[in-house]
């Protein structure tokens, strides 16, 4: 890629972010940029394939379906720690 192709971005990161994430970049053997990059392409790759995922299973959801399956679904929850208190505290 040339320098033309890249696009520059002042990036603003928490000091605490900055150092973990400097400090990955050293323990893989590259720069600080080089890491970013490659954490941005992975965060793509995983938001493109969780959406390709849940529009495949949208596509073949049945109309009714989640309904049947609230009206079966308990309505306590099984452990009575989980119950929620009504009023105020």
């Amino acid at each position: 890629m040339t320098n033309k192709q890249r696009y520059r971005y002042p990036l603003q990161l928490p000091a605490s972010l900055r150092e973990t994430a400097m400090r990955y970049a050293r323990e893989d053997g590259v720069s600080l940029n080089q890491w970013i990059v490659a954490a941005v392409a992975q965060k793509i790759g995983a938001v493109a394939t969780a959406k390709a995922f849940l529009q495949k299973r949208a596509a073949q959801a049945v109309e009714g379906d989640l309904a049947r399956y609230l009206d079966n679904a308990p309505d306590t929850p099984p452990d009575p720690e989980d119950e929620l208190t009504t009023g105020a505290s």
